[in-house]
């Protein structure tokens, strides 16, 4: 499984949208149709801070994630890259 480069930046693809829930959060794609499941509140600040912030690193770090803890939200932001939901920034 591909990693994501946490150094680029990043952002939620324009026909994403996001519902947040107690759980986390619900994606939908427009385009693809397809929905995700964001399973903690910490991963949804993530994906909706990454427009903000120079890198995915950065917006994971202001989330508070932890150096640890950070290969476990890289692998959920990988996942939502893969499959549309997060493009690249230019």
């Amino acid at each position: 499984m591909p990693a994501i480069d946490l150094d680029r930046a990043w952002k939620l693809h324009p026909q994403v949208s996001v519902r947040p829930e107690p759980f986390g959060a619900l994606v939908y794609h427009f385009g693809t149709r397809t929905l995700s499941f964001l399973k903690d509140r910490t991963l949804l600040a993530v994906v909706d801070s990454l427009a903000d912030h120079p890198s995915a690193r950065a917006a994971c770090a202001a989330a508070g994630v932890t150096e640890p803890e950070l290969p476990r939200y890289a692998q959920a932001l990988a996942t939502l890259a893969r499959s549309s939901m997060l493009v690249e920034r230019s």
